[in-house]
């Protein structure tokens, strides 16, 4: 499974950390000077262009929709409706279903954790993480899984195909699920 050199793997597509808003045609905020409006303290100015672009209604806020279209996996699939929930909902201050450009900016920052370890764990570098590769991530991160328990996570999250894999929308959701069931054993 090698997959082309230089393919969505690897070198990331000039226009951002995710090949910046999907299907959109100007190379975009990305790169340039800083944008003209104020870049709120604490605030990424990347984070702060990319939020200005995907906030198509200008409200101030992302919403799931809104999420959803500018994030891609390397396949170029969008991330999953589930996935962008997840993520609003855990970065969501207020409790409205939306986010706001600090939230959008630590959001980011947590994809791009969870994008290297994806990186790191897919050893083949397919841009897909196999059942093998999801059972070494769930050892390293110190969960001890039963393979029955990996491959029904599998089954329920993975492209459908001759060999299932993940994206890496479906990892995070994953991971981002057993982290919140750790949690709530612990408060137990």
């Amino acid at each position: 499974g090698q997959g082309p050199p230089g393919g969505p793997y690897g070198q990331p597509p000039p226009g951002g950390p995710y090949g910046g808003p999907y299907g959109a045609p100007q190379p975009g905020p990305y790169g340039g000077a800083a944008p003209a409006g104020n870049v709120p303290p604490g605030v990424d100015p990347e984070a702060f262009s990319w939020f200005q672009s995907v906030d198509a209604d200008h409200s101030g806020f992302i919403s799931v929709k809104e999420l959803k279209q500018a994030l891609v996996n390397n396949n170029w699939s969008s991330f999953s409706d589930e996935t962008c929930l997840l993520m609003i909902n855990t970065f969501d201050r207020t409790r409205s279903g939306r986010i706001d450009v600090h939230g959008f900016s630590a959001l980011l920052r947590f994809i791009q954790q969870w994008k290297g370890l994806f990186q790191q764990y897919d050893r083949d570098q397919s841009g897909s993480i196999s059942f093998s590769e999801l059972q070494q991530a769930f050892s390293q991160m110190g969960y001890n899984l039963s393979p029955q328990f990996s491959q029904l996570l599998l089954a329920r999250y993975a492209q459908r195909g001759p060999s299932p894999s993940l994206q890496l929308d479906a990892f995070i959701h994953i991971c981002m699920q057993l982290q919140s069931l750790t949690e709530a054993f612990r408060e137990k």
